[in-house]
């Protein structure tokens, strides 16, 4: 499975950034896909989920409102619109897809090489 993201970029406080995640080689589907976000020198954290249908989505507590995760099926993507960013979101954004409903959130099979998100003024 491939997974590539894209969108990120460098943006002032209180900016909006839409990124995406492309996949390949699996069917998309299935996938119960998720963003994780990470700062050097820090763990992994978990950001938004979704279910393979996307019907239901799961946010982390520090979105607030503020993020939102959506899956086109028909092309293979997934998305993570974000808005209000302040400069606490800077990061490198990944996804990664599930091949099931894990208990441990942080779990996944499959995860991309990630995209730069930076907010600053």
């Amino acid at each position: 499975v491939q997974l590539v993201e894209s969108g990120g970029a460098t943006v002032h406080p209180g900016g909006s950034l839409k990124l995406s995640c492309v996949a390949s080689g699996y069917t998309f589907s299935t996938l119960r896909m998720k963003w994780f976000r990470q700062v050097p020198g820090k763990g992994p954290e978990w950001v938004a989920e979704i279910t393979p249908a996307g019907g239901y989505t799961y946010y982390g507590d520090f979105v607030q409102g503020r993020f939102y995760i959506s899956k086109d099926n028909t092309a293979n993507t997934l998305y993570l619109q974000m808005y209000s960013l302040q400069p606490e979101d800077t990061a490198l954004y990944y996804c990664a897809g599930a091949v099931t409903s894990y208990n441990d959130r942080m779990r996944y099979d499959y995860r991309g090489q990630g995209t730069q998100v930076t907010v600053s003024s």
